[in-house]
Parts: structure tokens; C-alpha cells; sequence
């Protein structure tokens, strides 16, 4: 019997993917992993709240929803019925990877462990995400986005970025889509593993620690070293001038990061008495030094051209430029449209909608869109049944 399996493409092409994840996380790791080919089962339960909401056509179909479900095929199972629990156990023994988030204790409760299924399925690699370690004292601590962007630094660089005297959380989930990619990555390296020596494995993703160390990569700055040079904090991010431009028009995020480019966006603007400031006579800045200074300096020149002409003169410049695009207006951007990030599509159940594109671009194996984001357990009878054939032919 043909399956959406057998139609795949992409890199991941006869990989199987249990998403056995709820919220956005584990789910967008799943999807990433789809896109890239691999036959995704997503085992969930009506209660995910990502399936819930006021905006939707049809119920558990919510934007959130269909951002982290495409490419899928939805079973509906309890894991605390025994016979649903066993199902899951069989879909699971089947399968490469299998990704929750669900705490290491729950897991344990339900036989959903690593050590559990790994015991059925040796070459199984369990990709297990959470916000603290389990190992560590928090492993049991709730965590959303929010209270791991608290826990890893993010609230704190963004307070005293905008200078505003209080922890303000990033109007974005980074914990758990910098997860997702972490989980989708770390996957693929233990598949490699897998494939080489038929070997499964834990590939456990504390969010905390990937977000730290996420935030890390410029913001431990001084402070690698030991004693400390300077405070945390990347001096060109941690600048309260570091932020779009206004235009003639509107804004738009101009970065002159060498004396050159200050040169030429002095001179652009009618200024060529700024363009001869000796602080740009050498062939660096030093950001802590003069880069406050300078930025005040820009910014009085902006208003001089309309957005288009500053993209236009940095353009030929070499000075790095982009406009602000309002998400409101995304889809009509011509950038967008050009790489088919937000076209439009017939779901089954909910009629025309925008699907987000895949990202990435692969020469040889592309990566595709293939089934819409499915209605909660609506492949259920389908895959068990595909399952028991499956079952049938190796008894044979």
C-alpha cells in the first residue's frame, strides 16, 4: 500500500520521525526534519496547547498550529491508556528518531523513557528537550520560553541594551525555536552516527544551556578571561544607538562598520565636512571609544535621503543596508515574493492560507512542502493501519 512515505524527498527521504512533542519546540524541530524528507508521525493529544486559541477556522487549527505541523501525520493517542501507550510503543519501535519535551519523571511514569524504548529499538535516537538538565537540581522546574530567556541572560542583555531599568522579555520565542534547531541539528548528527554503525542514542537539549550558550558566543566578551579584561556585553550590540535609522521616508537599518563606510555615508548626505572628521582618518573604529559619538553624527545626516536612496547609495557603497519591513506587510515585499516565503495555499479543511517557505535550498535533494498541517489525529487510522501491515510482513 503506497504511503505519503514513499512520495518523499528531500536529504531525510526514508527517515521516520516520531514527534512525540507538544507546544512549539519539539514540534518545529519535527517540522525542519519533514521539510528535509523524513516521514513525520506527530503522536498527540487534544490538550497540546498549541492547538488551542481563539483565532482558527476549524478547532486546533490555529496559525501557531500550522506553523509547526506541516509536512506531518496526525495520531491521536492517550499516552495514559495502556493500549494507546502500546500503539505509541509500536509506532515508536518503527521509527529513527523519536523527539519529546515532556519531563524526564513523566516520561519514566508513562515507559516512554530512552532506557524503556531503546530496549525494543537499539538503533532508536531519542532527541529529548527541556528547559534545565535533567542531571541538574531544576530538572523538574516548568519552563517556557520566557523564564529560559530569564534563565540564560537574555532579559538582563536586553535591559541594559534599551537602558531601561527593568528585565524585558524579546517579543519572540528564541528559547524554544534556538532549541528546535539545536534538537533538528543534533538529530541529524546521531542519524550519521546511526547510519554508520546501527547504533541509537540519547541527545538530550536542555534549553537553558542552549540558549546560554547561545547568548554567549559575544556576550561572555571580557569575561573569558580570568581575571575579567571588561564587563559581559558585546560593545556594538549593548549601544543604545544601535538601532534603524530614520529617512526621509520612514527608516532603515544602516550599518557603516569601517571608516570607509562612515566616509562614504557622510559624503552620500551632503556632508564631506563630516567625512573629513579625523576619528575616521584610520582603518578602525573603536566602538567603545568613538562609536556613540559617530552614531549621533549618522543620525543627523538620515533624514537627508528617502529609504530608497540610502539603499541605493550603500548599495553601491558596500555599506551594509536593509529596509524595515513591517510584518504586516511581508507577503507584499518583492524580496519575499521572489524566494516564495509566504505563498498562498488550499488547506483541505481550512481554504486558502499562507504557507511559510522552506528556508534552506539543496542543489541535488531538495527540501519540499508536501502535506498540509493535518487536523488532530486525522491520519490515525491510516498510519496503525500501515503499522499492522507492517507487522504482518515481518511475521511473514
Amino acid at each position: 500500500m503506497a504511503t505519503p512515505a514513499d512520495n518523499a524527498s528531500g536529504p531525510l527521504a526514508g527517515v521516520r520521525v516520531i514527534d512525540m512533542a507538544t507546544v512549539v519546540m519539539g514540534p518545529y524541530a519535527a517540522q525542519i526534519l519533514g521539510d528535509l524528507g523524513a516521514d513525520v508521525i506527530k503522536i498527540e493529544s487534544p490538550k497540546d496547547t498549541v492547538r488551542l486559541g481563539t483565532v482558527h477556522r476549524t478547532p486546533g487549527m490555529t496559525p501557531l498550529a500550522m506553523n509547526v505541523n506541516r509536512n506531518k501525520r496526525s495520531v491521536a493517542l492517550d499516552l495514559k491508556d495502556a493500549d494507546d501507550a502500546q500503539r505509541a510503543k509500536d509506532l515508536i519501535s518503527s521509527a529513527d528518531i523519536v523527539i519529546t519535551n515532556m519531563r524526564i519523571n513523566a516520561l519514566r511514569r508513562l515507559g516512554m523513557d530512552y532506557e524503556s524504548l531503546a530496549a525494543a529499538n537499539p538503533h532508536l535516537i531519542y532527541a529529548h528537550a527541556q528547559g534545565f538538565r535533567p542531571d541538574s537540581d531544576r530538572a523538574e522546574l516548568a519552563a517556557y520560553d520566557e523564564t529560559v530567556q530569564a534563565a540564560s541572560g537574555l532579559l538582563d542583555l536586553a535591559q541594559r541594551a534599551g537602558d531601561i531599568g527593568e528585565p524585558v522579555v524579546l517579543p519572540s520565542i528564541f528559547g524554544d525555536k534556538v532549541a528546535a534547531l539545536t534538537i533538528a541539528y543534533s538529530a541529524l548528527a546521531a542519524l550519521v552516527h546511526q547510519r554508520a554503525t546501527g547504533q541509537g542514542q540519547l541527545v538530550e537539549v536542555p534549553m537553558t544551556d542552549t540558549m546560554l550558550a547561545f547568548n554567549l558566543v559575544e556576550h561572555l566578551q571580557g569575561r573569558i578571561y580570568e581575571p575579567p579584561e571588561t564587563d559581559t556585553g558585546f560593545p556594538l550590540s549593548m549601544n543604545t544607538g544601535h538601532r534603524a535609522r530614520p529617512t526621509q521616508d520612514g527608516y532603515a537599518m544602516i550599518m557603516p562598520y569601517s571608516p570607509k563606510n562612515f566616509r562614504d555615508l557622510f559624503t552620500a548626505a551632503g556632508r564631506p565636512d563630516l567625512a573629513a572628521d579625523p576619528r575616521l582618518s584610520g582603518d578602525y573604529i573603536d566602538a567603545r571609544e568613538h562609536g556613540t559619538a559617530l552614531v549621533e553624527l549618522m543620525e543627523s545626516v538620515t533624514p537627508n535621503l528617502t529609504t530608497d536612496e540610502w539603499i541605493q547609495v550603500c548599495t553601491e557603497c558596500s555599506i551594509p543596508v536593509g529596509p524595515v519591513l513591517r510584518l504586516d506587510e511581508a507577503a507584499d515585499d518583492p524580496y519575499v515574493q521572489q524566494g516564495h516565503l509566504l505563498d498562498l495555499a488550499e488547506h483541505p479543511t481550512e481554504g486558502s492560507y499562507r504557507q511559510v517557505g522552506v528556508p534552506m535550498q539543496f542543489s541535488a535533494t531538495p527540501a519540499s512542502i508536501r502535506l498540509h498541517p493535518p487536523i488532530p489525529g486525522q491520519d490515525t487510522d491510516a498510519v496503525m493501519s500501515e503499522l499492522d501491515d507492517d507487522n504482518e510482513g515481518n511475521a511473514a
